[in-house]
């Protein structure tokens, strides 16, 4: 005979069920991927720059008098007021070291940061931005060129040095970020940190901030330190003392880097309950 369940004891299943995996939230990412504007709070960081989220987040102008903004579609153009201030400041600095018109922006955080669906482990805090380190035209850019137009790959194909495409203008504006004093981490990869180890004379200093990373071929990687009184903002550790042009360099080019064997388990996605509990208040903000 099949056994009948009280209201009650249906009433307690089905609230296990919904409390199921099954039935768990999306991941972060497509939480805050959904979000098109930022929350209508004080700017405010909430965590690490691989782990939290923003509030109060202002955007970067798609055009400026020495950027362009690239991949508008994206709407990944908003970044902490600090950084904002900070690139516009930095694309005048580029402007004048390297002889270029302007400069390429590409990614910085989403409207509210938070984890991205796709492209990104970091620039979750809006302390983050790629620069193309292919020169802005002198020209503005389509809308449609600035979703299609490809920018020049530094690497060579077989990974171990810079291509025909690095020049003095690169160095120069490589050294021009990593010479600012907010600037935590330049990343960029193996191969231009060789060419820059090989191409630096005089003070060497600013090469301790510029860091090798995968991929990052065809553009620099910025990261800023926690501003002043974001108390809630986890810094990162201190870079390593010295150059970073030695042996840690060249692990870089070992086979097991340059040629990882296929395989290996993704890492699963970043739920809400991973990031610092004020970022569901973010979320949820108007």
């Amino acid at each position: 005979m099949p056994m009948r369940l009280s209201p009650l004891t249906a009433s307690a299943l089905l609230l296990l069920l919904a409390l199921s995996p099954a039935h768990a939230e999306p991941p972060a990412k497509e939480l805050f991927g959904a979000v098109k504007e930022p929350a209508e709070l004080p700017p405010r960081v909430h965590g690490f720059y691989a782990k939290g989220c923003l509030a109060g987040a202002d955007p970067l102008p798609a055009d400026g008098p020495a950027w362009q903004v690239m991949r508008p579609s994206r709407n990944r153009a908003w970044g902490h007021p600090a950084m904002i201030a900070f690139l516009e400041k930095f694309a005048h600095t580029a402007q004048r070291a390297t002889g270029w018109p302007g400069l390429l922006f590409g990614d910085i955080a989403q409207p509210r940061g938070g984890p991205m669906k796709t492209g990104h482990a970091s620039h979750q805090i809006g302390l983050d931005a790629d620069v193309w380190l292919t020169p802005m035209p002198n020209r503005t850019l389509s809308a449609q060129e600035r979703e299609d137009m490809a920018a020049a790959d530094m690497v060579r194909d077989d990974k171990l040095d810079v291509s025909q495409n690095w020049s003095k203008a690169q160095f120069a504006l490589v050294k021009a970020a990593a010479s600012q004093p907010q600037v935590e981490r330049i990343f960029v990869n193996a191969a231009i940190k060789k060419a820059l180890c090989r191409e630096a004379n005089g003070d060497r200093s600013w090469l301790n901030r510029v860091r090798p990373m995968y991929g990052h071929n065809w553009h620099m990687h910025i990261r800023i330190a926690c501003p002043a009184g974001e108390t809630e903002c986890q810094p990162q550790d201190p870079v390593p003392p010295g150059d970073g042009c030695g042996k840690e360099l060249d692990w870089w080019f070992t086979d097991a880097v340059l040629h990882p064997r296929p395989g290996g388990k993704p890492k699963p996605p970043l739920q809400m309950s991973a990031l610092p509990a004020a970022c569901r208040a973010v979320l949820n903000a108007p």
